[in-house]
């Protein structure tokens, strides 16, 4: 059952990322052909890469510029109009945390999908690395089995045959058939050298990949931690992770548009190879491989000609004249030179061997198998790769530009949380409506009054405290309903514990300056129980 034969297209992506304008340090346009030997189309690859550095510029500019304008304009403003500002952070901030989600959820994808492609890629290479080396194996196996064991077996029959021309006749036209074998095999291409370049570049492949992937993975994570930190530093007021976070998100910056345009550069010097990678492939081979073996391989169609089938026939038909002239030799000549029988034996196997070598041999030379490595590979680099490396572009870009505004919110927010401290500052801690005067804890140096109801108070004991009249003592309810008056509040401690076998409470200090403001109605409503 034939199968379906598979056929390369470049993606549209590869042909919009190739016609890229592509520049030398000189500003002038240089070919797009994939040439990376050639110093001016490194230049381009270069020049593209120069466009992060050219973002990170005016992303530093224009917040230079902006922080000088919030340092010049910066006034006084009244509650009315801290509440929009506020807002408007608080906004910037949460739009600017969705943007860096969004681009960090952008970013992982890119990442697993490039480390797809590279690991299809590498995978391929192997696999054609293990096919070369295969048929490398193959080759020198078959001609070191007629080099040299064929060679010795030949020269002891010569010596038991010395006798017999006809015999000796027979073993030299083995030795021509023999010589024709090599000779085909000298005619396949020498592919060790292609080997040690695959087997090269895989691995220099996959540690590269490696330390990008890791590289991308801690940028994903620090952008995410600097989006969580900020929300944190904002939501408890911080002001020291403010400060603390402003230098992780400069570094992040740095390092998103430096990503941004190494994405880019290596984005288009790929889809340059992906447009024509045929092209670049034959003139790479050329020094070790003829043209139409590598279009042989490159697009393995029917129409083409197997390259290699005529050295392969004259090869089977040489070793089975070989084989027949063995079987001929050992029905003729042992019954008359027995010593002869292990000699012949032993090319006998040799032979056999070698035919097994020649089955392998053909099918690894056959163009299926390289050809599928070969489309694994492009689809890898292709497809997955250069997809994935469009879409880091976009979380580099995403994330340089949330980035870029979260530097510019940042010093707002320094600025509002400064602001509202100072607010905090400015409450009278005197006042007794304050509910946080109760709560300051006193000074004994900001008054001479003692307390007057203190258990281990130095005025007296408990047994030298006298109840009042039963007249003076008001009731529970009026004591707790004067007490909110004087800014308390109706708790059960403000309740006096006289009566009830247990020493009274402190008064707070707030509660003794408003008892010793008491008017004259007051002191005659309440008696002098409460005066010091």
């Amino acid at each position: 059952m034939a199968t379906a034969r598979l056929d390369y297209i470049a993606p549209w992506w590869t042909y919009w990322l190739h016609n890229f304008p592509h520049l030398n340090f000189s500003f002038l346009p240089v070919d797009n052909t994939f040439r990376p030997e050639e110093t001016s189309y490194q230049q381009s690859l270069i020049f593209l890469a120069c466009i992060g550095a050219l973002g990170l510029g005016l992303s530093l500019l224009v917040l230079a510029v902006y922080l000088s304008c919030l340092c010049c304009c910066r006034r006084d403003v009244d509650d009315e109009a801290k509440r929009p500002d506020s807002c408007c952070v608080t906004w910037a901030a949460v739009i600017t945390g969705l943007i860096i989600c969004s681009a960090v959820g952008v970013g992982f994808y890119g990442n697993s999908e490039t480390n797809d492609g590279v690991y299809q890629l590498t995978y391929a290479l192997h696999n054609a690395n293990h096919t070369l080396g295969g048929i490398n194996n193959l080759v020198a196996g078959s001609r070191g089995n007629m080099e040299t064991s064929l060679r010795q077996h030949l020269e002891r029959l010569d010596e038991i045959f010395a006798t017999r021309a006809d015999l000796i006749q027979a073993l030299r036209f083995m030795q021509t058939m023999a010589a024709n074998i090599i000779r085909q095999l000298t005619t396949l291409p020498d592919i060790s050298k292609a080997k040690v370049d695959l087997a090269s570049i895989a691995n220099q492949t996959a540690v590269i990949e490696y330390y990008r992937w890791l590289i991308y993975l801690l940028l994903l994570i620090l952008d995410l931690v600097i989006c969580l930190v900020t929300c944190l530093g904002m939501a408890k007021h911080s002001r020291w992770l403010l400060i603390t976070i402003m230098a992780f998100v400069l570094l992040s910056l740095i390092l998103s548009w430096a990503s941004l345009g190494a994405d880019t550069a290596t984005a288009v010097g790929t889809s340059d190879f992906c447009v024509a990678p045929d092209k670049f492939i034959v003139n790479r081979t050329k020094d070790f491989l003829s043209a139409n073996v590598a279009h042989y391989y490159l697009f393995c169609s029917p129409n083409l000609p197997n390259p290699f089938q005529q050295s392969l026939t004259i090869y089977q038909r040489s070793l089975t004249t070989m084989q027949i002239q063995v079987q001929g030799l050992l029905q003729l000549s042992v019954p008359i030179f027995p010593t002869a029988e292990r000699d012949l034996l032993g090319i006998q196997r040799l032979l056999n061997s070698t035919e097994f070598n020649l089955h392998q041999l053909t099918a690894l030379l056959d163009c299926r198998g390289l050809h599928k490595d070969y489309l694994d590979a492009l689809m890898g680099v292709c497809y997955d790769g250069v997809e994935g490396l469009l879409y880091l572009s976009l979380f580099s870009l995403l994330a340089a530009c949330a980035l870029s505004a979260m530097l510019c919110a940042i010093p707002r927010a320094w600025t509002l949380i400064g602001s509202r401290d100072r607010d905090y500052d400015d409450i009278d801690e005197e006042d007794p409506f304050n509910p946080q005067a109760r709560r300051i804890t006193y000074n004994p140096g900001r008054s001479n009054i003692h307390s007057f109801c203190s258990y281990n108070s130095s005025l007296g004991s408990q047994s030298s405290l006298h109840p009042p009249p039963a007249s003076n003592v008001m009731p529970s309810s009026e004591y707790m309903n004067q007490s909110m008056l004087f800014g308390g509040n109706p708790r059960y401690e403000n309740v006096p514990l006289i009566g009830r076998g247990s020493p009274p409470p402190s008064y707070s200090p707030s509660m003794r300056t408003t008892y010793l403001s008491m008017t004259e109605a007051q002191i005659r409503h309440f008696g002098t129980d409460f005066q010091v």
